[in-house]
């Protein structure tokens, strides 16, 4: 999050504003503009936008949010953007594209190609900093989960040798720790995840991703999703670890219906059907980065996605809209239920 300046940052999906920039002394304020576009596999933004998506997202992000403080669970959300005012999503007149929110420092992070001097970084950091993790639980090992990769069911007590074609459920969440901040994320031990935060306490992160995963997937349960796995990130002020950025949405988080996907995986899935070239040049490009020592992947890859077909888009855009009213258990979006949306979906 850069707090140097004034204008619009775009992110992959959301514009991020800063209205009061934040200091080593204190947090400042600005708000995250939801866009419809989407993004897949880190190449950032894709060439379709997804009527209603931002919307669904901030609404979603407003509501994990208001129901973190009411645990007494500290976030740099400070309300959602109505008519120009900061209110509660139940006060909002329709359905919000903007969600106002408290902000922290962001260092310089640099580097040598892919190494990386956190020392630097949290020489500057003070005690007012966002944490350079992305904090990661995992309540399945859902098909396409990079997990599959990185680990054998063995490894969680899981009675079988290979991972099936099928969702797996774990016997306990796992967490995990991954960077944020490096232009290509990797997954680190305890001990590196330790270092690369700073003065933020890794036990607490946990502690807080584990009642983030615990409210999200109760949440869900009410609405009939299940809730697989997902992330939060963090700031860290005057000695005290925030939620941040936003949590429980179907771009942070993986989510199915009735065994099917209600999340970006769908999409993520259909671009490995459908645009495995794409795809594997994705792929050769993050590996060659690796190799040759580049930050950054994408100046490697020598294909762009293609767009999504109509009706895709159309669907998808029901998808996240019927979602986010069950997962609200309001119609705060005109969508078809949920059940119909993942029908149209089931065979993509």
């Amino acid at each position: 999050m850069p707090t140097d300046c004034d204008p619009p940052r775009m992110t992959s999906v959301k514009e991020f504003v800063i209205e009061e920039p934040a200091t080593p002394e204190r947090t400042g304020r600005g708000r995250f503009a939801f866009t419809d576009d989407y993004s897949v596999f880190d190449w950032g933004k894709m060439p379709d936008p997804i009527p209603g998506k931002g919307a669904s997202l901030c609404a979603m992000g407003a509501a994990n949010f208001e129901l973190l403080e009411a645990e007494g669970v500290p976030t740099h959300y400070r309300g959602v953007v109505s008519e120009g005012e900061v209110v509660t999503l139940d006060e909002a007149a329709e359905p919000p594209r903007e969600m106002a929110i408290d902000l922290s420092r962001v260092p310089d992070l640099p580097h040598e190609g892919r190494t990386y001097d956190y020392t630097v970084f949290h020489r500057e950091a003070g005690e007012n900093y966002v944490v350079p993790l992305e904090i990661v639980f995992r309540n399945t090992v859902p098909v396409g989960s990079s997990l599959r990769g990185r680990a054998d069911p063995s490894d969680f007590d899981l009675e079988f040798d290979d991972w099936p074609d099928e969702a797996v459920d774990l016997p306990e969440a796992v967490v995990e720790f991954s960077t944020k901040f490096e232009e290509s994320d990797r997954y680190l031990s305890r001990e590196e995840a330790d270092r690369i935060a700073g003065a933020a306490d890794i036990e607490t992160l946990e502690e807080t991703a584990r009642t983030v995963n615990q409210l999200v997937t109760e949440r869900a349960d009410d609405a009939g999703l299940e809730h697989e796995d997902g992330k939060i990130e963090c700031i860290y002020v005057d000695g005290e670890v925030r939620v941040a950025d936003v949590v429980g949405t179907f771009d942070e988080n993986r989510f199915s219906y009735d065994g099917q996907q209600v999340s970006k995986e769908v999409v993520r899935q259909y671009h490995k059907r459908e645009q495995p070239e794409w795809v594997a040049a994705v792929d050769e490009a993050k590996e060659r980065a690796k190799a040759e020592d580049v930050a950054d992947w994408r100046e490697l890859c020598e294909r762009d996605p293609e767009p999504l077909p109509e009706g895709i888009v159309r669907a998808m855009s029901d998808l996240y809209c019927g979602g986010a009213n069950a997962y609200l258990g309001r119609e705060l979006f005109d969508a078809p239920p949920l059940a119909e949306a993942v029908e149209r979906v089931r065979d993509l």
